[in-house]
């Protein structure tokens, strides 16, 4: 009897091995809700607000490591504050986000750890606009800006579903004008869903 439950404990991390090492491909959806913020030197500040991010990912992976590309849109608010005469001015504007992972994933059985790390890149699509406007901006190639930033983050996969915690520090400024340092960090909170 010990020999045959050693035997299936043995070939069942035999096989988890193995499937570590076959390369595999994942597709799917996902979306939630960031925390942005802006860093100035010494102009402005701004406090954490809520917006959203909805999009696609893939994941492609072998051998315990994977690449992750990822498409969403997200809209993202704050408030700055001039911190000379205290004015406030509400910014809101839509990007459409790409994300370019590496990561690894520890786990079996469907239920899987996952860490993250690498750069995104932002295309501000519009200061002002719906949603569906930005989608339509984005299939027709209308990039008004872009950013640079770095993504960290963690995720838990159960079964189908993941839940993933990112933080992304901004490399780039955001403003055009040369005097102005703005650079954008936030944090996301959202759902995948992986459909193959």
């Amino acid at each position: 009897m010990k020999k045959i439950i050693l035997s299936a404990i043995l070939l069942f991390f035999t096989a988890t091995a193995f499937c570590q090492i076959l390369p595999s491909v994942q597709f799917g959806v996902k979306g939630g809700a960031n925390l942005s913020k802006f860093s100035t030197k010494n102009t402005f500040s701004s406090d954490n607000q809520a917006g959203y991010y909805a999009g696609l990912w893939a994941r492609i992976g072998a051998a315990g490591v994977h690449f992750q590309p990822e498409l969403y849109l997200s809209g993202k608010n704050t408030t700055l504050v001039n911190e000379a005469d205290g004015l406030e001015n509400k910014v809101k504007f839509t990007s459409l986000d790409v994300p370019l992972l590496i990561g690894t994933k520890i786990g079996a059985a469907g239920i899987g750890l996952r860490l993250n790390t690498g750069p995104v890149v932002s295309f501000i699509l519009d200061k002002k606009q719906s949603f569906g406007a930005a989608a339509t901006n984005a299939f027709n190639g209308r990039f008004k800006d872009q950013t640079l930033a770095w993504q960290f983050g963690a995720g838990l996969d159960i079964g189908q579903i993941g839940v993933d915690l990112r933080y992304e520090a901004g490399l780039s400024k955001i403003g055009k004008d040369g005097y102005n340092d703005t650079r954008l960090s936030l944090f996301t909170l959202g759902l995948a869903l992986k459909l193959f």
